[in-house]
C-alpha cells in the first residue's frame, strides 16, 4: 500500500504558481516584496499593523494527534479554522489541518471544501489552488478509502521566517495593505490504514501566508511552494 505524500498531484494554474513563487522570494528578501505580491491589485494601506505573536514557539493552541495512531483510532471530523488573531497560532492550526485526513469519515470533495473554508474571503488574496494541491486527488483518495487510510498531525513549532521578521522591523507599515504574515510550521505526520499498524511519523514543514486584519479572525491566504527558514 503506497502512502499519501505531502505533495499529492492536482491541477493548478501557471499564474498562481508564479505568484506563490514570488511570495517565497519576497519573504526571503523583504516584507515589502511580500506586500507587493499580496496587494497586486494596487490597493493602499488602510489600518494599523497587527502586533506579532509574543509566543511564536508555543504549540498549545495547535491541534495534534491525541494518542497512538492505530487502524482503530476513532474517525476524525473535518477541520474547522480557529477564531484567533494570532498569525502563528492560526498557521500552526492550518498546517495540522493540511497534514491530516481521514478517508473513513468523509469524502475527498468534503475535505477539499472544508480546507477552502480556511481561506480569506478576500478573493484578490486567496489562493485556493495552493490548498487543493495538498489534498489527495479523487483517484488516489478512492484507493486510500478502500483501505481506510487516515493521517494525523503533530505540530512542534511555528515562527515567522527570519527575513520576514527583519523586514517587518525595518518597515512595519509595509504589511498594512494585506495584513499577510509568513508563518513557517514544522511537525510530524503519521499514517495508518486497515490491517496495518501505524507507520513511523514523518517530519513535515511548510510556510503559509496568513492574513490577520485588526479586529478580525485570521484566515489563510495560501500555501507557499517552498519552505522559508
Amino acid at each position: 500500500m503506497s502512502r499519501h505524500s505531502a505533495h499529492p498531484g492536482g491541477a493548478s494554474s501557471v499564474r498562481r504558481r508564479a505568484l506563490l513563487g514570488t511570495v517565497v522570494l519576497a519573504v526571503l528578501l523583504a516584507l515589502a516584496g511580500l506586500a507587493a505580491y499580496l496587494t497586486r491589485d494596487g490597493r493602499g494601506p488602510s489600518e494599523n499593523p497587527a502586533p506579532p505573536s509574543s509566543s511564536p514557539t508555543d504549540s498549545s493552541s495547535a491541534p495534534s494527534s491525541s494518542g497512538p495512531l492505530t487502524p482503530h483510532t476513532h474517525p476524525r471530523a473535518l477541520p474547522v479554522p480557529p477564531k484567533t488573531s494570532d498569525p502563528i497560532a492560526f498557521g500552526k492550526a492550518a498546517a495540522a489541518a493540511l497534514w491530516s485526513y481521514d478517508t473513513r469519515a468523509y469524502s475527498q470533495p468534503e475535505l477539499r471544501k472544508a480546507l477552502r473554508g480556511w481561506l480569506t474571503t478576500e478573493a484578490k488574496y486567496a489562493d485556493p489552488d495552493s490548498v487543493d494541491r495538498v489534498v489527495p486527488s479523487p483517484v488516489l483518495w478512492k484507493e486510500m478509502a478502500a483501505n481506510g487510510q487516515f493521517a494525523t498531525a503533530e505540530v512542534n513549532e511555528g515562527h515567522f521566517p527570519n527575513a520576514f521578521t527583519r523586514a517587518l522591523q525595518e518597515d512595519p507599515g509595509a504589511i498594512t495593505q494585506a495584513y499577510a504574515y509568513a508563518v513557517t510550521v514544522s511537525g510530524k505526520q503519521s499514517i495508518a490504514w486497515n490491517g496495518s499498524p501505524a507507520g513511523g511519523a514523518e517530519s513535515r514543514s511548510t510556510t503559509l501566508a496568513v492574513q490577520c486584519r485588526p479586529n478580525h479572525p485570521c484566515a489563510l491566504v495560501g500555501v507557499m511552494p517552498s519552505v522559508a527558514p
